[in-house]
């Protein structure tokens, strides 16, 4: 398995709104009110809300690839693109989805390598997120590669509250 990704340009709006809609739709739809859920989705992940953070400089999409195939994406945020912690220091972790039919191949734990690289590469001391209270895998997989627990945060799907761990990984 030969594994590679590449910085998002505008160019790539439509796959990255298909991309993100659809893994953020395999991972919490089943979860949340029907409703709610439709409103995220539009909101969160609309072709005008995507464009925009994608011309911001302190926002960084990319796209993962399995050989020639897509198989997820990952977020960054900087500086003031960043949703909690607003330290220069910092590198906020927003996205991280790997696609349902390629999970399972340890493709998440090598993106958060190449994140933690990149993090690094621009003098980050530490990467951040959030990860809902409610996602006991994805909270055991962040443990595993080092993310400690230092806050919460609301979150809301549509009208519903819900509850973001912040979670953080020094970079020695």
């Amino acid at each position: 398995m030969s594994l590679t990704f590449r910085k998002c340009t505008p160019a790539d709006l439509d796959t990255l709104v298909q991309i993100s809609r659809e893994t953020f739709s395999e991972a919490f739809e089943k979860d949340n009110d029907p409703e709610d859920f439709k409103a995220y989705l539009q909101k969160a992940f609309a072709p005008e809300q995507l464009a925009t953070e994608l011309q911001n400089p302190n926002c960084l999409f990319h796209f993962v690839f399995e050989d020639e195939t897509m198989v997820g994406y990952f977020k960054l945020n900087m500086g003031a693109a960043q949703t909690d912690v607003h330290d220069t220091n910092a590198l906020e972790l927003e996205r991280i989805y790997v696609l349902a039919e390629h999970q399972g191949k340890q493709i998440g734990a090598w993106m958060l390598d190449q994140i933690a690289i990149l993090a690094r590469n621009m003098d980050k001391t530490y990467i951040w997120l959030g990860v809902w209270e409610h996602n006991p895998n994805a909270i055991r997989f962040y443990q595993r590669y080092g993310f400690q627990k230092f806050g919460e945060h609301p979150y809301y799907i549509g009208t519903d509250k819900q509850t973001d761990w912040l979670m953080r990984l020094d970079l020695q």
